[in-house]
């Protein structure tokens, strides 16, 4: 059998920040930017590491119970989520981001150091899918913290405004996961400026006008649209791997210190190579959110009203009678 080849890709247009400062700062665009360095300037850079976030606790001095995600839920039966404390999990994470620092990192990934920084501009390439094929179901994922609502003074550890200006309501959540893990393929309804503060992750970017092979799932997600595609059981969907591999696509390596423009509606999927802190801040301007409050607000109300996709959707578990296979992180 044939090696899987997949989508082609190019990489995504990168610059530095002093570059982008230069050239008169961020203006609204519809395809993906990578800003190195972005991020390493913050005092978040410095301030949230796996262990001083571990030391978080709340006013009454109690540690920090949330709940975790169990699964990968963009793809498959959304499994319930893990309720724990958060500390011993950080802590976790910190030992096994020393021990991965032993390790060639450059020479792990979809798309591995020694081969994207051999590349021309603009040439194309395909992906190694069989990394992907390693990775373990067993993990649970710190995905979509409030953090910033639990412990509003970690707002002030990141200047968000130097890279976005102008008038918009944001929405702040924190990703924090060991390596391994996947966020499944989908797209959201808001623009999306991704902070890497600590570990590395690949991005893969499709353009709106790729959605026709890139199998639209009919799951319900508040704010999102999901794919059926599941990028880690690929030989398990042989008709959503033809279909995937005639789109083209963005590649962005997002290394800690980076920042990575997510515009609307862009499809993605996020993979990460070492454990990972993370924040992404979703906004919307005034005119975005009248828009929104009929393109998204109006599902969500009859989702709550169980008129629309109910029982299908990352909110619930989904129908027992779905089709769909189980998914993992």
């Amino acid at each position: 059998m044939s090696r899987y080849l997949g989508p082609q890709f190019e990489q995504v247009e990168t610059m530095h920040w002093r570059e982008l400062e230069a050239s008169g700062g961020f203006k609204a665009r519809s395809r993906p930017l990578l800003v190195k360095g972005a991020v390493e300037r913050w005092p978040a850079s410095q301030n949230w590491t796996f262990d001083k976030l571990a030391d978080l606790r709340r006013a009454d001095g109690s540690e920090v119970v949330t709940s975790f995600q169990n699964g990968l839920v963009e793809q498959g039966v959304t499994r319930e989520p893990v309720i724990q404390a958060v500390a011993p999990y950080l802590r976790q994470l910190a030992q096994a981001a020393a021990n991965i620092r032993h390790t060639r990192i450059d020479d792990i990934g979809l798309l591995p150091n020694r081969r994207r920084t051999a590349l021309a501009p603009g040439e194309r390439f395909h992906l190694d899918w069989d990394y992907l094929k390693t990775f373990s179901a067993h993990e649970v994922y710190l995905a979509q913290w409030h953090i910033l609502k639990e412990f509003p003074e970690l707002r002030d550890d990141f200047a968000i405004a130097q890279l976005w200006p102008g008038l918009r309501r944001t929405w702040e959540y924190t990703f924090i996961g060991p390596a391994n893990t996947v966020t499944g393929l989908h797209y959201d309804a808001p623009n999306n400026w991704f902070c890497q503060v600590a570990g590395v992750k690949e991005f893969l970017f499709f353009p709106p006008d790729q959605s026709a092979f890139l199998c639209r799932s009919r799951k319900y997600d508040w704010g999102a649209t999901l794919s059926d595609i599941n990028i880690s059981q690929l030989d398990a969907q042989p008709e959503e791997r033809a279909a995937f591999a005639k789109a083209q696509g963005l590649y962005a390596r997002v290394e800690a210190g980076d920042a990575v423009f997510v515009p609307s509606k862009t499809w993605h999927a996020v993979v990460s190579l070492e454990p990972s802190i993370s924040l992404a801040v979703f906004g919307l301007t005034p005119w975005e959110i009248a828009v929104g409050a009929v393109t998204i607000e109006a599902p969500g109300l009859l989702h709550k009203l169980r008129l629309y996709r109910w029982g299908n959707c990352t909110c619930h578990r989904m129908a027992s009678h779905t089709t769909h296979p189980q998914a993992t992180t």
